[in-house]
């Protein structure tokens, strides 16, 4: 089970507490996330993926079934892309992953907090008493909390660094995809805040035995705040899967 975008392994909790009476959850924390180690480095999928296979080999998996939320999913899919073999199925929970430049878009404010300079510090404490004055405290301690996150975890200022251009968008997988031929059940809110429907929808429609499963008035934080909605869907999915492999263990690992 892969977590989300600064997310840790804790974010699946939730849903492992329902799904482990029938199967053997393990969520992990990807490299440079949670409790795994951070070095300074070039971040990118092919990393993570990388990061996967070791945690298996480590554990002696033979085949399993990958969960995947959001940033999550994207590794998800990139790891059974390169492992085929090795993967039963995919449960991608509003999955990154698919070429949108309009998502750089969303970054553009984050650069001046992207600068190495120690300026950027003092400039922003420097600007307490303006936000104070102006009622902008809020705005102004978001940004001091994310620059100091950015400062503080490698991943995610690399990540971020890397997709601040569209160009930069080399490593999607939209155009890989239709290459899986395992079972996939693929779930998006309808509220998603983060990733439009489409994205979904691409996955669902390139992956040849991929299934759509719409969650009403549901957020990105699927795991969160929708977890006991996924419970139903996933236990359908698994169920279809399984008797159409009845070889197959019942695992979740990652």
């Amino acid at each position: 089970m892969l977590h989300g975008f600064m997310g840790t392994k804790h974010n699946w909790r939730f849903l492992m507490e329902l799904l482990s009476p029938q199967f053997h959850c393990i969520s992990l924390d990807l490299l440079g996330f949670g409790d795994s180690g951070k070095p300074d480095m070039r971040y990118d999928i092919a990393t993570e993926v990388d990061f996967v296979q070791q945690v298996v080999k480590a554990l002696n998996l033979q085949q399993f079934y990958i969960f995947g939320h959001s940033f999550g999913g994207w590794v998800a899919s990139a790891y059974a892309l390169k492992y085929p073999q090795a993967v039963l199925g995919l449960v991608l929970a509003a999955p990154a992953g698919i070429r949108d430049e309009t998502m750089c878009v969303r970054y553009r404010h984050l650069r001046y907090l992207l600068w190495p300079t120690p300026l950027v510090d003092v400039a922003l404490n420097m600007s307490k008493p303006l936000a104070t004055a102006t009622g902008k405290q809020i705005q102004l301690a978001a940004a001091i909390s994310y620059r100091q996150l950015l400062n503080s975890v490698p991943a995610v200022r690399s990540f971020i660094v890397d997709r601040l251009r569209p160009e930069d968008l080399i490593d999607t997988v939209e155009q890989e995809i239709h290459r899986l031929q395992i079972p996939t059940l693929v779930m998006i809110g309808s509220r998603d805040e983060i990733f439009p429907l489409w994205h979904a929808q691409t996955y669902a429609e390139r992956i040849p035995n991929a299934s759509l499963h719409i969650l009403p008035n549901a957020s990105h934080a699927l795991l969160k705040n929708h977890y006991q909605d996924m419970l139903e869907p996933i236990l359908n999915f698994m169920e279809l899967a399984q008797s159409e492999d009845e070889s197959s263990p019942a695992l979740c690992q990652p």
